[in-house]
């Protein structure tokens, strides 16, 4: 630990003798490559490193935050200073004083071992990684009219350390990249998306080459152009896991995000109630091997845990931070008595920040709906009508639970048996009204990679296995 430790404790010691109560500083000493390319052309490749400091803190209940792209100390003490001054402005306008859940501290170093290590690994060759899942999308149907790819690769050590005694040293590692392409056949457009993204190193391009990701996305393209468009109206669906997943993060996640739920979000009067049907237990854990939204502590210094946020259909948990775990607590009393003991409040490892320049919020890591028992083949049996949903393209959710979701990959579901592929579906509904028809979970699983904004960009995961639901809203021709 040695000489970055005596520095960082030295700095939070004088924003104590400043006046703050608490004081916590987050440095990070990154390596970042961005490249983004269009129809077989590089548009943009940026590679440097990414140095410096964020400092928060508590002064009177209100807090104040600055940054600095530097470690050396004369400019740490001056973000320290800055930060202060802006608490005591803030303090005098607090309504409810912040105050923070007592967590235990530590002292830790976490390595990670990279299987190729992608600060090994040149520009040229990241390009030409690049180039040739285009060039793969592209050559697999003349249809194809445009390809648009996005890489990131960020490796490097993030420094945490508080006036609670925390000091963390943690390194960070994240090879990431998103693929879209769209093409067209007389007056049918079709488009798709695939990303991926691993927490061990460049390796993952041996598993997942890039042309078998341009394949890949090139035949779910290839499908859509000659898919029928969806009946409208309420059927029943099996989901499979990559729209459980979305589900399971934009319909329910953002909902029991603590900060989100204190703003009034529909799960607000439920927590410790019954919200979905028996079958649906929603997870969210920092601690799943490779999941993409994994890491050891959060960026408050709290070790990242499985939190279970429903289970058996109840809301058990929410996702917390310090602060509003601190909130939430003082909220007890509101819960109704003979479910309060239910409930658990307490920092689960979900704060999370994108980088220094920004304070930490609450933030999903990897978000599923757990597998129960079912084979796919039980899910779609007694199915007479229905659809088999596979792949998103895009979606959003609201704070009252209402949601809808574009699909990319789905199939007619008839007698029982998948049927032909359909185009330009989405699906839309209730969160709540919609986890309660769920009737049958399976028993596989997987984890997608993704990334989840919120005003700031993290990596996530999401999944779980197939499901089936009674009914859910279909949108399409009439």
């Amino acid at each position: 630990m040695g000489l970055m430790k005596d520095e960082l404790m030295s700095i939070i010691d004088y924003g104590q003798k400043s006046g703050a109560s608490y004081v916590e500083v987050r440095a990070q000493n990154i390596s970042k490559t961005i490249i983004s390319t269009k129809d077989g052309k590089v548009e943009v490749v940026t590679e440097g490193l990414e140095k410096g400091a964020g400092i928060r803190v508590l002064v009177n209940g209100a807090w104040g935050f600055a940054t600095v792209g530097s470690l050396d100390a004369s400019s740490l003490k001056k973000a320290v200073e800055d930060a202060v001054k802006m608490a005591k402005v803030a303090s005098g306008k607090v309504r409810m004083p912040v105050t923070l859940f007592d967590v235990k501290p530590v002292e830790d170093i976490v390595k990670i071992k990279p299987d190729i290590d992608p600060r090994d690994v040149s520009i040229d060759e990241k390009m030409d990684t690049v180039l040739r899942i285009d060039k793969t999308v592209f050559s697999y149907d003349k249809r194809v009219k445009s390809c648009t790819i996005s890489y990131a690769d960020i490796t490097g050590v993030q420094y945490f350390a508080n006036s609670d005694g925390t000091y963390i040293e943690q390194d960070k590692l994240y090879v990431w990249s998103r693929i879209f392409a769209s093409a067209r056949e007389g007056d049918i457009f079709a488009s798709g998306r695939e990303e991926i993204g691993s927490t061990k190193g460049f390796g993952i391009w041996e598993k997942e080459t890039p042309e078998k990701l341009g394949e890949k996305l090139g035949e779910r393209i290839k499908l859509q152009l000659k898919a029928k468009p969806p009946k409208g109206g309420g059927f029943p669906a099996v989901l499979g896991p990559e729209i459980v997943g979305v589900f399971a993060h934009e319909a329910f996640g953002h909902l029991a995000e603590a900060d989100l739920t204190f703003a009034g979000s529909v799960i607000l009067d439920k927590l410790g109630r019954q919200v979905a049907s028996e079958h649906v237990t929603i997870i969210d854990d920092g601690t799943v091997e490779g999941g993409f939204g994994s890491f050891k502590y959060d960026d408050e210094g709290v070790p990242a845990q499985k939190t279970v946020l429903i289970k058996d259909g109840v809301v058990i948990s929410l996702m917390f931070d310090r602060e509003y775990a601190a909130k939430f607590e003082a909220f007890r009393r509101k819960i109704p008595e003979d479910v309060r003991d239910l409930f658990e409040i307490k920092p689960t490892g979900n704060a999370r920040a994108e980088d220094f320049r920004v304070p930490p919020l609450i933030r999903m890591r990897n978000t599923y709906i757990a597998p129960r028992d079912h084979s796919f083949e039980e899910l779609i049996e007694d199915i007479d009508f229905g659809y088999y949903i596979v792949s998103f393209r895009g979606g959003q959710a609201n704070l009252d639970g209402t949601f809808q979701v574009g699909v990319q990959e789905a199939y007619e579901i008839v007698k029982g048996e998948v049927g032909e592929p359909v185009r330009n579906m989405s699906i839309s509904g209730n969160t709540l009204e919609t986890l309660l028809k769920v009737d049958a979970v399976g028993k596989d699983f997987s984890l997608i990679a993704g990334r989840c904004g919120k005003g700031q960009t993290a990596f996530t995961g999401d999944g779980g296995p197939h499901l089936r639901v009674r009914e859910i809203l279909i949108g399409g021709a009439r």
